[in-house]
């Protein structure tokens, strides 16, 4: 082992040396019961679990701090593991470590068809001593860069001289994959930047993916490449057996001063079964004859299985009331703060809670210019109020700042303390702006990572043009999937935004952002519909949300309500005697109303208008109000204007008026003009597609894109 010469904490090897004794017995039990948990149903990912046993035991006997029988101690260290399909090696520590959720009858259920199985094919957030969902390889390891930058800004918010309340080390296991992935690369290249010595990387080098070895497709200098990040390196030769070195190099870690660390662990994939070394050990049982050669092999009945002796359940045993003196310790401080700092300490308390200050909404304007105003800067007027006095929100762009309109009045952001940058924008722990660089994908899943930390402890703000939000997708779908609030700031949401052409011009995506589930995708029309959209992210505590904003000046209209947001869509404009709704959406929704108005003056054709900014907040409504705000049931066709694709609104509309192709350069307005967006067209359009239906040429209920 190699390492660096830092002063290192070596409290932990003495129970190390003397509880060696028992290591061997401990690691043959584990990788026993690895392969037959994997082969009792005959699927898995048996090779990695087994190759990492002796990290497992370094870092969940010895060296992290955590609370088995209270899994949500709020100082405990955090694990990700961001090679997921390792997942057997966490749950099997979860279970032996004394996670009560985590019985002997849960380990075994891995790849069953138990419904209520806590063992899923990757690790999941709901669980018990599972801190992120990871599976999409990198995902994890930028989660684990932002639950270590949540950690930074609460320290330097919170801590006091003799009150360390926020200490915590996050601890992240990666395997050969997730090098190569772009996001775990771009969130390495951040977190080495700004200096995270709360984090580390411990890296399962056995040098297989699934096609083979990893020299088929990479033949980098791992260790030089994360030095030239910034990243202190430790290597560990022996990384299926030395666990006093393993230990070593963990605590090495922790006491690192200033910077990240990368520890570079070699151990052999499936080690001691037939296909030890080879990628065919990665996602398969090994098979009922070689689990039993391996079981001889290791001193064990090959008739007998899931064997745990007495020995290595002893092994394990104190961990409980280890955490729980843990846990004690840190509730005394966390009293003795909030007597000696008493608004601090409500404030503390207030964030561990996830509780917003009562009073902001009172924060929000409650009128706004009416001159023409694009909605990001709307979105702005709305926000940065809320962001200069609520602490909770954390803001970041993906280097669009001058665009995006997150910047409020003496925000500091957040950077190492020691950064001198050559624009002289600077700033220390403390600050809640990140300037994320061009990483949008980093970004998002940094921000799934900042609002893993605790319940709304922090609220992450993401923002960039919408059309980037498809590079940050994998990562705004996996906080999603784990209902984590997260608000992305999305702009130039249009063809609109114009002349940057269609490599700019989002057509396609909203449609993908509607049909992911848990996920609030909201365009609002003007100031006031931009307000309710903030208040409606805001309110989604286990869901995240896209604000889709415009870059082009939009009317302020009379008729919107924020509070029609809270409802999906609403009434903007009635008539009794109307044939045809116009559905009006986001950038558009001023458009609904001018070919309203244009049927009535021109055609003598009365139409309803509704604002509809968000399908998700509509559906969740009582049928009797849908019905009431679409008037289908009643026989009014409805015909939506978006220049998006179609896609969707077949549940809600009957025509639209639509684009079935990628943008085109050309200014905003021309953009318009080009694809058919002026009132008179648009008019001629309805007009026409109401002549059709009452002669029968279309029927109600065929879609039609007019």
């Amino acid at each position: 082992m190699a390492i660096e010469s830092v002063p290192v904490n070596e409290s932990a090897l003495p129970l190390v040396q003397h509880l060696s004794k028992n290591h061997d017995l401990v690691l043959r039990t584990f990788r026993m019961l690895i392969a037959d948990l994997c082969q009792q149903f005959g699927g898995g990912h048996p090779g990695g679990a087994i190759g990492m046993a002796a990290i497992g035991i370094a870092l969940w006997r010895y060296v992290m701090r955590y609370a088995p029988h209270t899994p949500d101690y709020f100082n405990r260290d955090r694990f990700v593991l961001s090679n997921g399909h390792t997942c057997l090696f966490q749950y099997t520590f979860l279970h032996l470590t004394g996670y009560k959720a985590m019985t002997f009858e849960q380990l075994k259920s891995y790849h069953s068809d138990r419904v209520d199985a806590l063992c899923p094919g990757h690790p999941e957030i709901e669980h018990e001593g599972i801190e992120v969902t990871t599976g999409p390889l990198g995902q994890g390891v930028a989660n684990a860069v932002g639950l270590a930058i949540a950690n930074k800004n609460l320290s330097a918010t919170f801590n006091r001289p003799g009150y360390d309340l926020v200490s915590n080390h996050t601890w992240c296991m990666i395997g050969d994959a997730c090098l190569q992935e772009g996001v775990g690369l771009e969130a390495i290249s951040f977190a080495g930047h700004l200096k995270l010595n709360n984090l580390t990387v411990i890296y399962d080098n056995n040098q297989i993916t699934c096609d083979g070895s990893v020299d088929l497709t990479n033949t980098e200098d791992v260790n030089a490449k994360m030095r030239a990040c910034g990243w202190g390196v430790i290597d560990v030769n022996d990384g299926c057996y030395d666990i006093e070195a393993l230990v070593r190099a963990l605590e090495q870690a922790r006491a690192s001063q200033d910077k990240p660390t990368f520890i570079n662990v070699r151990t052999v994939i499936g080690l001691g079964s037939s296909v030890e070394g080879k990628a065919a050990a990665h996602g398969a049982a090994f098979g009922v004859d070689n689990v039993g050669e391996m079981k001889k092999a290791n001193g064990f009945n090959p008739d007998e299985h899931f064997v745990i002796g007495d020995t290595v359940r002893q092994f394990f045993d104190d961990l409980p009331t280890r955490g729980e003196k843990l846990v004690q310790e840190w509730n005394k401080l966390v009293g003795r703060y909030t007597a000696q700092y008493p608004e601090l300490g409500a404030e503390f308390q207030r964030r561990m809670r996830g509780e917003l200050p009562s009073n902001w909404k009172e924060l929000i304007p409650t009128s706004f210019p009416e001159k023409p105003t694009a909605s990001r800067a709307s979105s702005g007027l709305v926000f940065n109020p809320l962001a200069q006095n609520v602490p909770t929100f954390m803001v970041g762009t993906a280097d669009l700042s001058p665009s995006v309109n997150m910047i409020w009045k003496d925000k500091v952001d957040f950077q190492h303390p020691d950064l001198r940058t050559n624009c002289n924008i600077n700033g220390n722990y403390s600050g809640r702006y990140i300037h994320y660089g061009v990483r949008e994908h980093a970004m998002a899943a940094i921000s799934n990572g900042l609002a893993a930390y605790g319940p709304t402890t922090i609220v992450p703000v993401t923002s960039s043009f919408f059309m980037f939000y498809l590079y940050a997708a994998p990562a705004v779908r996996m906080g999603a999937l784990q209902g984590l609030q997260v608000i992305h700031v999305a702009t130039h949401d249009s063809i609109g935004m114009g002349e940057d052409g269609p490599t700019h011009q989002p057509i396609e995506l909203a449609a993908l952002y509607r049909a992911m589930p848990n996920l609030l995708y909201i365009r609002p029309g003007d100031s006031n519909e931009t307000a309710g959209a903030w208040i409606a992210a805001i309110e989604a505590k286990n869901t995240p949300t896209i604000i889709s904003t415009s870059r082009h000046v939009l009317p302020q209209l009379k008729q919107t309500r924020r509070s029609g947001v809270a409802r999906g869509a609403y009434i903007l404009e009635e008539d009794s005697h109307a044939k045809v709704t116009i559905i009006g959406v986001g950038a558009e929704l001023s458009f609904a109303l001018d070919v309203a108005q244009s049927l009535k003056e021109t055609r003598g054709i009365a139409a309803r208008v509704v604002s509809f900014p968000c399908q998700r907040l509509f559906e969740q409504q009582p049928v009797e109000y849908k019905r009431s705000v679409l008037q289908r049931h009643a026989g009014t066709p409805a015909v939506v204007i978006e220049p998006y694709a179609p896609n969707g609104w077949e549940r809600y509309a009957d025509a639209a008026i639509s684009i079935r192709r990628f943008g085109q350069s050309l200014p905003g307005k021309a953009a318009y003009k080009f694809f058919g967006y002026e009132t008179d067209v648009m008019t001629n359009k309805v007009a026409g597609y109401l002549d059709q239906l009452a002669g029968g040429q279309v029927l109600r209920g065929e879609f039609v894109d007019l």
